[in-house]
């Protein structure tokens, strides 16, 4: 028997293999919550559908998060075939590539709003329609963040400050959900070589850094961070929400 036997999820964010979210999707397969998933165009359709479908996801869902109108028709999808739900795991940020090197102070309205919106809101906007599924059920919604959110990191730029608006939306958001019988929390995951990452100008030395710095002289991995996330998303942590766990080693601990 697993520990999620007969819970339902919906993962967010999967890119590929290497994603966070994809190694979070297996550890909760395995231990036998069943799932479905979203993908964000057709380049990541050809991505998502083998490995869902590897796993014996049965729906798989377009969901663009900047669309109001995609979200609420996931959710709809999850009730006709569900009728509720348990966890969410939400793994989604973007930022245009232009923004994420140089100074942040040449960061472009244009692009800061989109950050945020994709990176930020698109929380808030999927915990409102799931909402209606997820309350009285002791469940519990997962997001990923990283230490660029509370120190500044080269390059990461307006995603630090759309994971910070992510950390506090996680905040206010376990206020709103706890009466509701909802926990929300946040894995702060040392880096890993995702698709994600390797956008951002300098990653080498980013991964270099934490190996010779963090008290375990070594980098994350897709599974220690899908470990916090079976931790969170099972009752085992049925007294923990609005929380910030950091995945990185160690790394945040240390100063000069």
């Amino acid at each position: 028997m697993g520990m999620l036997d007969n819970k339902k999820g919906v993962i967010f964010g999967v890119a590929n293999e290497r994603s966070l979210a994809w190694g979070i999707a297996q550890t909760l397969h395995n231990e036998g919550m069943e799932l479905a998933f979203t993908y964000a165009g057709e380049a990541f359709e050809s991505r998502v559908k083998p490995l869902a479908e590897s796993i014996g996801s049965k729906i798989i869902l377009p969901c663009d998060v900047t669309d109001d109108n995609q979200i609420n028709s996931v959710f709809e999808t999850l009730k006709k075939e569900w009728g509720g739900l348990d966890g969410i795991v939400h793994s989604l940020a973007f930022a245009k590539t232009e923004e994420l090197k140089g100074e942040f102070l040449n960061t472009t309205r244009e692009g800061f709003k989109l950050a945020l919106d994709v990176s930020a809101y698109s929380l808030v906007a999927l915990v409102k329609a799931a909402i209606p599924l997820m309350e009285g059920r002791d469940s519990c919604i997962v997001t990923l963040s990283y230490y660029g959110s509370e120190k500044v990191i080269s390059n990461y730029n307006v995603m630090g400050v759309a994971k910070a608006a992510l950390e506090t939306c996680v905040r206010y958001l376990a206020v709103d959900l706890g009466p509701k019988k909802v926990r929300i929390n946040t894995i702060s995951a040392g880096p890993v070589k995702t698709l994600a990452a390797m956008g951002i100008s300098g990653f080498k030395g980013i991964l270099d850094m934490v190996e010779a710095k963090s008290p375990l002289k070594r980098n994350v991995t897709p599974e220690d961070v899908a470990k916090t996330a079976l931790y969170l998303l099972s009752p085992l942590s049925s007294g923990v929400t609005g929380e910030i766990i950091h995945v990185d080693a160690g790394y945040n601990i240390m100063g000069i």
